[in-house]
């Protein structure tokens, strides 16, 4: 089996984990900076060359585009697609995942709960938009923010439309969501492989901290899921069509409620807070999904020698 890690940086937890894991199943495996490849489109020729060479097709890619390069990361991913290449992710999910107010959307269409979020141009007035949100305290999002960077939480409505302004002024967009104050700053991480839950923890926000994210400086403890948080996780993911994802939820006083669904989650947390072998689920779900070219190419040969033989 030959798999490509679609990575920037050798050296990332996540990154190393399942490089580990693809050579303890002994299978040939690279890490490809994909913002390093190039790609050529010919007539029924699909090929990509990455620092000089032409990549052999691999049998798997495990995607781990940034979001800020989601554009061109998700460009190579459809590409290897189209050269029947299986993807962990496919390239269309990855940029509705990317895509906050999109995500949204989606998982109310498919009757996913979420805290109440209002969007409107810069033309609308922070009054309208407040009083549609239900007012303070509130969480304004900037839609191209990761991480819990671009995030705020105002406590009043004076301040909520002072920021409101500021930012509809600089032409940013932003989403504003109902705070849930039952939370206390805490949130759950439920990693999904296939259709099936592999891993849950619990992350808290550090002391006066709402972001519960561990680039925040958040903790993260294993936690046993209810069976409803259980369901709001897969029906998510499954709305998203992510086969490896990571489902952040908020608990509420009228359920769990969720917040994003993340198309490339950081191995580290969940696996160090767990005791998990993440990696490794993913590698059994590139294994139960993909034949090896080498044995397709086998069984291709012997169906023609025994035709000929007939």
């Amino acid at each position: 089996m030959r798999v490509y890690v679609l990575s920037r940086n050798k050296a990332l937890y996540s990154t190393k984990r399942l490089v580990e894991a693809a050579q303890l199943k002994g299978w040939e495996v690279r890490v490809i900076d994909y913002l390093k490849c190039t790609i050529e489109i010919m007539k029924g020729e699909l090929h990509v060359n990455y620092l000089g060479e032409q990549l052999p097709i691999p049998d798997a890619i495990i995607p781990r585009i940034g979001a800020s390069r989601t554009f061109y990361g998700t460009a190579m991913v459809r590409h290897f697609e189209m050269m029947d290449v299986f993807s962990t992710s496919g390239n269309l999910a990855i940029a509705r995942s990317r895509d906050k107010l999109r995500s949204l959307q989606i998982l109310s269409k498919h009757d996913v709960d979420m805290p109440k979020t209002v969007f409107a141009s810069n033309k609308s007035t922070a009054k309208d938009v407040i009083a549609l949100s239900g007012g303070a305290p509130l969480v304004l999002k900037i839609l191209e923010g990761t991480q819990g960077v671009g995030v705020v939480l105002v406590d009043t409505e004076k301040a909520a439309k002072s920021v409101l302004d500021a930012f509809y002024g600089m032409d940013v967009n932003l989403l504003v969501q109902e705070f849930i104050a039952e939370a206390g700053g805490a949130d759950i991480r439920v990693f999904i492989v296939g259709g099936e839950v592999v891993g849950a923890m619990k992350r808290q926000g550090a002391a006066g901290e709402f972001r519960s994210n561990l680039h925040q400086g958040g903790s993260a403890t294993a936690h046993k899921l209810t069976r409803k948080e259980k369901a709001t996780a897969l029906a998510a993911a499954k709305a998203m069509g992510l086969g490896v994802c990571g489902v952040d939820m908020i608990p509420s006083e009228r359920g769990p409620l969720v917040m994003e669904v993340n198309s490339s989650p950081g191995l580290e947390g969940i696996e160090k807070s767990t005791n998990i072998d993440i990696a490794g689920k993913i590698m059994e779900y590139i294994e139960k999904n993909v034949t090896p070219r080498s044995e397709t190419n086998l069984k291709k040969r012997k169906i023609k020698r025994d035709s000929i033989g007939a």
